[in-house]
């Protein structure tokens, strides 16, 4: 991705994968801050991984699926796996 004015272009597929984790976080009524401690990031780092802004690893996306009571596909599909 390009970058304007020195700022990181944001990737869709991350964008994609942010919007569903905040839409699952805050249906569990889960806070930034708690989902947090689960990834071992800043809160800063969850609102811009919700945002698009940075990538989540593989690991982060389970352990987050996990914590949410979600299957893995939730995060990466708006379409069930299976």
């Amino acid at each position: 991705m390009g970058s304007v004015l020195g700022f990181p272009g944001i990737d869709p597929a991350d964008a994609a994968v942010g919007a569903r984790l905040k839409r699952w976080r805050e249906d569990r009524g889960m806070t930034v801050d708690s989902l947090a401690r689960i990834l071992d990031i800043s809160p800063e780092d969850v609102r811009r991984a919700e945002a698009g802004r940075t990538h989540l690893d593989s690991c982060q996306i389970a352990a987050a699926t996990a914590e949410l009571h979600l299957p893995v596909w939730a995060l990466v599909s708006d379409r069930r796996a299976y």
